[in-house]
């Protein structure tokens, strides 16, 4: 069941939100050009009772702002120039019959009243008798007059807007959609990050997900924004998942309707837009797909990516292109608008495991099962730095990172039991190693957002947690029981997810 919301509603919340904080300009103008009055009041029973004990001066403030209609005006207006007339308070009677809106209406539609008004005020005396005739009488006018303009007006609770707000916050929050205890950006409706969290190995399991053996997860990454957690699965379906509660996100409508993002072969990679609006992925088949995140929708395909499967992919600082390395021993950049391939970059002679681009986006770092991490110029398409494997021979590269506390330097990790830090003079600054001789060899890495930590897992199924500022072994831990396929960190959140053969997902936390 799919919930509206009229749009005038919307407009009388800003009101409402208008009134409260005393904006009286800024809420005439708004009510003027989108013809929508608020038509509230406080209090209902106050309204009323002040109606009906005479204080006409509270209630002619409160009906300021309010939109009536004409009768109801001129019927209210006639008894305050009445009861003025009584208490002998001819100058403002007088005022009030002349110079008011509701006055001049009603000597145009009911002249025969306005000019019983104007002989009123001419006598010395009042009648009351004379003037409530056929059974009326003050009470019975102001009782009238009360529910006509009850009937006009509506109480709505205080604080709106920021109430309905609050609510779908928290409704958010209780579906894992925002972190809990988290600042919120109200007007982009996304968490606050929060900047300074000190990073922090995980030491223990917070959740797990089961996908089976024979759709076990070939890929998984964390949106820019922390939002999202995407999986990519060896039977081509694409998930998004709630990472707090473990849980396929419902509130996204396609995936409550089985409708899931799919590929014809298995996902190999994946990766967001900075905006994190935008997911790619690539498959076993060559091909390349670009969705829309929230609703699911494909927006571009490459159906001729590459000829072999799509190993790495990651878009261009404004989103407008993607990098695309394969088992094809080839580099890409694809047109998102074009949809064709723009530049193409040639030299290892074994598959492409990874291709980043630099922090400035002027260069492309590639890691190769050649044994050899290459700097390619985006300008030029050359090859202008090749950097043999750590350890000699051709042992093959796994993965390049880029470390954030360093636009220079990027972590190596290779089919060893040694991980490096390099610059791009392909000087080693920094080596970390597992210690281990046999099954200590590394198959998969990932650095924390701030580059204080590298993550990396060996054939052990252990992983190892290295301080960058030490050069230390931190910590080990378990992680799984079968061959580990990869791991992605969370962009500001101390949250690791690791996937293996065993089809299992686990996020792990300090």
């Amino acid at each position: 069941m799919s919930l509206e919301i009229e749009s005038s509603d919307v407009v009388r919340l800003i009101e409402q939100f208008l009134k409260e904080n005393n904006l009286k300009r800024t809420l005439q103008v708004l009510q003027e050009e989108t013809s929508i009055s608020l038509n509230t009041v406080d209090n209902l029973e106050k309204f009323t009772s002040d109606i009906i004990s005479g204080h006409w001066d509270i209630v002619l403030e409160a009906i300021q702002p309010l939109k009536l209609p004409d009768k109801t005006l001129i019927e209210l207006y006639e008894q305050i120039v009445l009861e003025l007339i009584e208490l002998r308070e001819l100058g403002a009677a007088r005022t009030l019959l002349r110079q008011t809106e509701p006055m001049k209406l009603m000597k145009q539609q009911f002249p025969d009243r306005f000019v019983n008004l104007e002989n009123l005020l001419t006598r010395s005396y009042f009648d009351p008798r004379e003037v409530y005739t056929g059974g009326s009488s003050k009470e019975k006018r102001r009782q009238a007059i009360a529910e006509a303009l009850s009937n006009e007006v509506t109480v709505v609770p205080s604080s709106r807007l920021l109430a309905l707000l609050t609510q779908a916050l928290k409704w958010q929050q209780y579906q894992g959609l925002l972190p809990p205890g988290t600042v919120i950006d109200v007007f982009r409706g996304k968490a606050a990050v929060k900047e300074l969290e000190e990073e922090k190995y995980p030491t223990q399991m917070s959740k797990l997900i089961k996908f089976g053996q024979t759709s076990h997860v070939e890929c998984c990454i964390f949106s820019p924004d922390g939002q999202y957690l995407v999986t990519g699965s060896v039977d081509g379906f694409i998930e998004v998942w709630n990472f707090q509660t473990g849980k396929i996100r419902k509130d996204l409508k396609y995936q409550a309707a089985e409708n899931f993002m799919l590929m014809d072969d298995a996902v190999l990679c994946l990766a967001f837009s900075t905006d994190s609006e935008m997911l790619a992925s690539g498959s076993q088949d060559g091909k390349v797909k670009v969705w829309k995140i929230q609703t699911g929708q494909c927006l571009r395909r490459f159906e001729k990516a590459h000829s072999k499967g799509v190993t790495s992919i990651s878009f261009s600082k404004d989103s407008s292109q993607l990098l695309t390395g394969s088992f094809d021993q080839l580099i890409r950049i694809q047109g998102l608008k074009s949809g064709k391939i723009l530049k193409e970059f040639k030299g290892h002679t074994s598959f492409v495991n990874s291709a980043i681009f630099s922090a400035d986006g002027h260069y492309i770092l590639s890691a190769s099962s050649d044994g050899s991490v290459k700097i390619w110029s985006v300008k030029t398409n050359e090859c202008i730095n090749t950097f043999k494997s750590i350890g000699g021979g051709d042992i093959p590269v796994n993965s390049v990172h880029l470390l954030a506390k360093n636009a220079d330097h990027f972590v190596v990790c290779n089919k060893s039991s040694t991980l490096v830090i390099m610059n791009i003079q392909g000087h080693v600054v920094r080596s970390f190693t597992s210690g281990k001789r046999e099954g200590g060899d590394f198959c998969c890495c990932t650095v924390s957002p701030r580059g204080e930590w590298v993550y990396c897992i060996a054939d052990d199924m252990v992983l190892y947690c290295f301080s960058t500022s030490t050069g230390k072994l931190e910590r080990t831990l378990t992680v799984h029981e079968k061959d580990v396929i990869g791991i992605s960190h969370h962009p500001h959140n101390n949250l690791i997810a690791t996937f293996a053969e065993d089809g299992l997902l686990k996020l792990w936390k300090p």
